[in-house]
């Protein structure tokens, strides 16, 4: 294991599609999302935090019509859709353990000791965690119904309470 806390043969990959970072295993040419079994994660969020999280600064570009531009941090759960992220291969806490959890970040955020941007780069289970969270632009129907209702229903600037969709708790902050 390097300091990435990836398995042997493994590395971390930057799709330029997606433009974001992703898993590669070179010796069985196979790559995946979320890092593989055995990767120590407390080593990977470090590395990942060092070497492949976006920049602060947020593209200025003009406003596709219809479209707004938010960003999340995701706290996934055993019973999420997909349980497993970019930090852990397989999510085992509960929806109370994922509650308390992004109840704490909440806090975190309105106290103003870290902007949802800072805290997504290290504790987003969503891999836009590498981009401060930002999901980019966005219209009704593209994203999951509960989550679309609360984005659109805030102003830009303006950070939701604590949203459930299958995926897990979100926190969401419109961007634009």
């Amino acid at each position: 294991m390097d300091d990435s806390g990836l398995p042997p043969n493994w590395e971390v990959r930057h799709s330029n599609s997606k433009n974001l970072p992703y898993y590669f295993n070179a010796s069985e040419k196979v790559s995946r999302w979320e890092p593989p079994i055995g990767t120590d994660t407390e080593k990977l969020k470090k590395y990942m935090a060092a070497h492949h999280s976006a920049s602060s600064q947020l593209p200025a570009a003009g406003r596709p019509e219809g479209k707004i531009r938010a960003a999340h941090l995701l706290v996934k759960h055993r019973d999420s859709r997909r349980p497993a992220s970019w930090r852990e291969s397989e999510i085992t806490r509960t929806k109370e353990e994922a509650m308390t959890i992004i109840k704490g970040h909440e806090q975190k955020i309105k106290s103003g000791a870290v902007t949802l941007g800072e805290l997504a780069m290290s504790e987003s289970d969503c891999s836009s965690a590498r981009k401060r969270g930002d999901l980019g632009y966005f219209g009704k129907g593209d994203m999951q119904k509960e989550f679309e209702e609360a984005a659109f229903a805030l102003q830009p600037g303006q950070m939701s309470g604590v949203v459930e969709t299958a995926s897990g708790l979100h926190l969401i902050e419109r961007l634009v």
